[in-house]
């Protein structure tokens, strides 16, 4: 599942379109009526300007940025989280014992502290790998995990264990206080890919679908429910039968939400393309492989 900032909560992201096709054309209309004109030896150049926009979300962006990707916990003692309603895509998860766990995706702005991290899953590798070699920040591993992606994993790695800008809210019970500044962790991913076409696509939605006003996941120990607000043209978010809401942004209301299989994804758009109840983008993204476990 995925969330986003400018964009709406993905438990699938929300919109590619921007970056992968907006076609403007150019038509030139001739009228008769009058003697042709000879064009001139040296014509000087008509430039139309595009709005360059995030792959991710299908709206204006001054720039393309590096992706930072994020673990973040979602056990109740985690909650409310910081830092969501900044990303561009959130992933839902599922993990063992029937929880979840949220992957968000930060690219067209970032929050200044993100957290509670937690540690990184096999299957986390496969949805990371459509974005190119993002950063990576995740407080740990599996004994067997954590050395595979320090060795091969196509990331700029932001272990918890090794990288600055970490720290812990004495606040909150251990493991769930793990907090990071982004400012630190971006310092050290000169590196990172930038935000890039992974699939999605914007526009009016595809024949076929019927409007929803909710809809709901749930895994053994975990339930998401989704309704459709046209006050505030979002979905509003609950997990578990509570609202579901962060330390720094109110509620989670994405403007997107998506789901395959047991990924669920939302883009959480500001502004930008508006869909309606039980709309969605033109075109799925590319799925990952089913989890593995880990």
């Amino acid at each position: 599942m995925w969330w986003t900032r400018h964009k709406a909560v993905v438990i699938a992201v929300a919109a590619v379109v921007a970056l992968a096709g907006l076609v403007a054309g150019l038509l030139l209309a001739l009228h008769g009526g009058g003697k042709a004109k000879l064009a001139s030896a040296t014509p000087s150049p008509t430039h139309t300007a595009q709005q360059l926009r995030s792959p991710f979300t299908g709206e204006p962006v001054p720039s393309l940025n590096r992706v930072l990707a994020v673990k973040i916990d979602n056990i109740v003692n985690a909650r409310p989280q910081t830092g969501l309603t900044h990303a561009d895509i959130v992933y839902v998860l599922p993990v063992e014992g029937g929880l979840s766990r949220f992957m968000a995706i930060f690219s067209s702005g970032y929050p200044r502290v993100i957290g509670p991290v937690r540690s990184a899953r096999e299957d986390d590798l496969e949805v990371l790998r459509q974005f190119g070699r993002p950063a990576f920040a995740y407080s740990g591993a599996t004994a067997t995990l954590l050395p595979y992606i320090h060795r091969t994993a196509r990331i700029v790695d932001l272990y918890s264990g090794i990288t600055r800008g970490y720290y812990r809210d004495n606040s909150r019970i251990a493991p769930y206080n793990l907090y990071a500044h982004t400012r630190q962790l971006l310092a050290q991913a000169r590196g990172a890919s930038k935000a890039r076409d992974i699939g999605f696509r914007f526009g009016p939605p595809p024949p076929g679908g019927k409007p929803t006003g909710s809809a709901s996941v749930s895994y053994p120990a975990a339930s998401f429910r989704f309704t459709w607000s046209a006050a505030k043209n979002r979905w509003l978010v609950s997990m578990d039968g509570a609202r579901a809401v962060t330390t720094d942004g109110g509620r989670l209301s994405p403007r997107r939400v998506s789901g395959r299989g047991p990924r669920w994804s939302c883009a959480t758009a500001r502004r930008g393309p508006r869909t309606g109840p039980g709309r969605r983008p033109t075109a799925a993204p590319r799925s990952p492989p089913p989890p593995a476990s880990g």
